[in-house]
């Protein structure tokens, strides 16, 4: 396999292909067919950014995954946030998420800054 770009469907099928290929053989990484295969697959990711674009998750969607991940509740928030009903409010997208509780999430429950403030 020629490395190249990769520009249309076929050549990503084809690329795709010869990926599996080499994955059902288990070449090793550290060998010259496993730094060949790790080229190709940044070929593939270059292609997949551009063509199939994962969506930025939904910021409030994030919060409450990460909350039921947690096992935390709305009203672990009182005080520290507001009401129980003003954090009800914004998690059920009835108030605006504001700055300051962005910063909040961030910082407790570990979601990406980039994910609340999309």
């Amino acid at each position: 396999m020629k490395l190249k770009t990769i520009k249309t469907e076929q050549e990503y099928d084809e690329m795709m292909a010869w990926v599996d290929e080499h994955f059902d053989r288990n070449v090793q990484p550290d060998s010259s067919e496993g730094e060949i295969l790790q080229v190709a697959l940044l070929l593939v990711k270059a292609y997949e950014d551009v063509h199939y674009p994962i969506p930025a998750p939904d910021p409030i969607d994030a919060i409450r995954l990460k909350m039921e991940e947690k096992g935390v509740r709305n009203k672990d928030f009182v005080g520290k946030l507001g009401s129980k009903s003003y954090i009800s409010a914004v998690l059920n997208r009835r108030k605006p998420l504001t700055l300051e509780m962005a910063r909040f999430f961030h910082k407790e429950l570990g979601i990406p800054a980039s994910v609340l403030l999309a």
